[in-house]
């Protein structure tokens, strides 16, 4: 299975695949689609949108995993995510590939073993479980194959008896 991790954003969208299979999880890519700053917001939207649209028919992801949002102190910041978010979720839908989406508490749980890791261990643990010879950068695509890791792993809980992926499981 291919997975596609997107750590949302305006000025830059973090992107990590990996392919896995049978509990192991093989590095394929990872990076940022970034838009200018300084740019009016539907402009930066547009471009977003055909970056995402571009990445899911280069790499055909069979899942997305998007970052849920967490607003912590800034508002204004996170209303511009929001609108990054949206049309990251638009594209994966019309797409046809499923949408799974993980706050940043199970993403450091699923990666680190720990809800409240700090940045640096979730980006050393990627490297770690990715076998990767330096760090991903930017910190925005390490986000990202955090997130594909994340989905990776809740999916061994979401299969049925027959090895199919259970349709009523939600995360």
């Amino acid at each position: 299975m291919r997975i596609l991790g997107i750590d949302p954003g305006i000025g830059t969208v973090g992107f990590g695949v990996i392919d896995t299979e049978k509990g192991r999880n093989v590095y394929v890519a990872c990076g940022a689609i970034t838009t200018p700053p300084n740019t009016p917001l539907s402009p930066r939207l547009d471009m977003v949108y055909n970056d995402l649209n571009e990445l899911i028919v280069t790499f055909s992801p069979d899942a997305i995993s998007v970052e849920e949002l967490f607003f912590s102190k800034n508002i204004t910041t996170g209303i511009a995510v929001a609108h990054g978010r949206g049309v990251i979720l638009l594209s994966a839908y019309r797409s046809g590939v499923p949408v799974y989406e993980y706050t940043p508490m199970q993403v450091k749980q699923a990666v680190v073993g720990y809800g409240s890791a700090k940045k640096g261990q979730v980006i050393y643990m990627v490297q770690r479980l990715l076998n990767m010879k330096s760090p991903p950068k930017p910190d925005d695509a390490a986000d990202a194959l955090a997130l594909a890791i994340c989905h990776a792993r809740s999916m061994t809980s979401r299969l049925t008896e027959e090895g199919e992926i259970n349709p009523c499981s939600t995360i």
